[in-house]
């Protein structure tokens, strides 16, 4: 097929906090150096932000380093931590509330902001379009182009094809975007990064990436229940067969965000991780301040969380993972965004010095390992695994101890190097899950939360979930696991349905897809393949 072409210095994948601190950095040394570049930058979503989906409670120490003068330039920062609190749910009724020496000081939120990750995406944009930077919104990077063994640039998807893979009359073909060095941002589970990490054996000096999923909704509360800048976590309930915690951040005009992470190394595949938030809701302690208001947004996406000891090689012939397609997300702060962006101006200065003797060759690894990035995601290192093998209480009293006496310095890492998809139990040997029905006050059905989320795909379009195997959802999940992709998913796309003679078919209804990449994650057989639908298709994200 022929394809246009176009010709770059820098080709960045993904508008997020990662992908644009790349590009906003590397065009300020090009100003500062007198230096002429073209970077360009491709979202898959219909505008930058609208696949955004983070807490999110913000460290601006990379954002200081990017605009010392963000605040001057109208950064949509303002919400400062005013409190943190920090409970251990007992049960559904009941709670302690943990004094802040108990818990790690990671946690801790002194000088940290409440923000939607969203808006402060749309506002990097501005930033690297004032500089040079082309953003190319609704355009997805569907293929990698490698020549002589390097990557040379993506092939943006093409559009107007039918569910068959045939043309329609609208039918355009993807551009190639050609590069000396092309940075790859794609957030949690990139389905290029995952690409390049086994193409070029990135990950084989580093334990399997953990993953968890994090559910968000958005949530207008009466004024007299709002205290803008309390920050409250939570650790237990619900989350008997699951590790993972809870948050709830209240943000500027009587809004408050709310969630649930839950970790996707869970053994009980009746486990339903939204239901698990659905219910959550109901403690006390978060009722408190979600009665009487109305839930105004929803969404769900999975979180890098293996942190230091599954980090992959970051650079390859030609390019470079940057943010959480390579997994920086410190899990101890519970914060990614920094880290994303530290990682991006990293690769930013590496790639400009590069371009500037002419080299082929970065040194992103000396960089990185100089950097407080390297420092603070060491000193993490064993906070996942901990919790992994020995549980919440136990688990978080080790991490306290780790973070609050030994600075991180203890002199072993513990690691955990089970995969997350091989932890599932056969559903005959695990306990079935009795979740109550949602009220719609509080808790709400999988539907009507997608509705909130503003997703939408071209129905007549190639389904972007693909099966390996056809048969193995039914003669294989369905049989051993009850197919939990039926409750994995947060968005009620995949279904078990019964066609005419009464035998079990596997339904997916990819319409309601809001990229998660849960299913690409959590499969027990890995027989799903999230890949790039049609552009501009998914959530619409208008603040989150």
């Amino acid at each position: 097929m022929q394809r246009e072409s176009m010709e770059f210095d820098v080709v960045i994948v993904g508008a997020g906090p990662a992908g644009l601190a790349t590009a906003c950095r590397i065009m300020q040394l090009a100003q500062e150096n007198n230096t002429e570049l073209m970077v360009c930058v491709v979202e898959k979503g219909s505008e930058v932000g609208a696949h955004i989906l983070s807490g999110a409670v913000l460290e601006t120490r990379a954002l200081d380093e990017l605009f010392p003068d963000w605040q001057a330039k109208g950064a949509p920062i303002s919400t400062k931590v005013t409190e943190d609190h920090i409970y251990l749910l007992r049960d559904e009724e009941k709670a302690i509330r943990l004094p802040n020496f108990m818990t790690p000081k990671t946690m801790h939120n002194e000088g940290n902001y409440i923000v939607s990750m969203g808006n402060v995406c749309r506002w990097l944009a501005e930033q690297a379009e004032a500089l040079g930077v082309e953003v190319f919104p609704g355009f997805p990077a569907s293929e990698i182009i490698y020549e002589d063994g390097r990557v040379a640039g993506v092939i943006t998807g093409d559009m107007g094809l039918d569910i068959n893979g045939e043309q329609k009359d609208s039918f355009e073909p993807g551009m190639e975007l050609r590069a000396k060095h092309t940075i790859f941002a794609e957030g949690c589970r990139g389905h290029l990064g995952k690409e390049l990490i086994s193409k070029f054996e990135l990950d084989k000096d580093a334990s399997p990436q953990h993953y968890a999923i994090g559910f968000k909704e958005i949530w207008d509360i009466p004024a007299e229940q709002h205290k803008e800048g309390l920050v409250v976590h939570s650790a237990g309930w619900p989350l008997s067969d699951a590790s993972g915690g809870a948050y709830l951040y209240h943000a500027e005009n009587n809004q408050v965000l709310v969630g649930l992470i839950i970790d996707l190394n869970y053994s009980n595949p009746h486990l339903s991780p939204f239901d698990e938030f659905q219910r959550m809701k109901h403690h006390p302690v978060f009722k408190q301040y979600l009665q009487g208001g109305k839930r105004v947004s929803y969404g769900a996406r999975a979180i890098a969380k293996g942190g230091f000891n599954s980090l992959p090689n970051m650079t390859f012939p030609g390019g470079m993972l940057v943010g959480c397609n390579a997994g920086t997300l410190n899990f101890a702060k519970i914060k990614g965004n920094h880290t994303a962006m530290k990682s991006g101006i990293l690769a930013a200065e590496s790639i400009f010095e590069a371009i500037k003797n002419d080299s082929a060759s970065v040194d992103f690894e000396k960089r990185f390992r100089n950097s407080w990035l390297y420092k603070e995601l060491h000193s993490s290192r064993n906070f996942g695994p901990a919790l992994h093998k020995f549980g919440s209480i136990i688990g978080g009293a080790f991490n306290t101890f780790d973070q609050n006496i030994c600075q991180g310095k203890l002199p072993f890492t513990l690691k955990d190097n089970h995969k997350d998809y091989a932890q599932l139990q056969e559903a005959n040997k695990a306990s079935k899950i009795d979740y109550p029905k949602p009220d719609g006050t509080l808790s709400f059905d999988k539907l009507s939360s997608v509705y909130l989320s503003n997703t939408n795909h071209e129905e007549d379009q190639p389904c972007h979930l693909k099966l390996a195997d056809e048969n193995i959802p039914i003669k294989v999940n369905l049989s051993k696991y009850d197919e939990p992709a039926q409750r994995y998913c947060p968005a009620g796309v995949y279904e078990i349905v019964s066609d005419d003679s009464g035998n079990s078919q596997f339904q997916i209804n990819a319409q309601n897809c809001i990229h998660c990449k849960t299913c690409d994650i959590k499969d027990p057989s890995q027989n799903i393949r999230w890949v790039t639908p049609e552009g501009a298709g998914g959530p619409n994200y208008p603040n989150m």
